[in-house]
């Protein structure tokens, strides 16, 4: 099963349109507020994607230990990419 989390700021309007396709795709997603976030979680969300802009999206997949494993990060607005990494 994959799970995906949306990176987010209140003033970011990709972060909308991300949250708009994969709602529209039927698609289960997390949301995490950068701005609503200490500053560690921004700093890991940098480390992750290698960018300082957002949104960020994370696709995981849940293994059978219950750990999970980055399968797919991508980084703005990027229709094509993010319906592969979710399909």
């Amino acid at each position: 099963m994959k799970k995906i989390t949306v990176y987010t700021t209140n003033s970011c309007a990709y972060c909308e349109m991300v949250k708009r396709f994969l709602n529209g795709k039927g698609v289960d997603f997390n949301v995490v507020n950068l701005d609503e976030e200490p500053s560690e979680v921004r700093q890991k969300v940098i480390e992750m994607s290698g960018a300082m802009t957002v949104p960020v999206i994370v696709v995981e997949k849940e293994l059978e230990t219950g750990e999970t494993e980055v399968m797919d990060i991508t980084v703005g607005w990027n229709p094509g990419k993010l319906a592969s990494a979710v399909a």
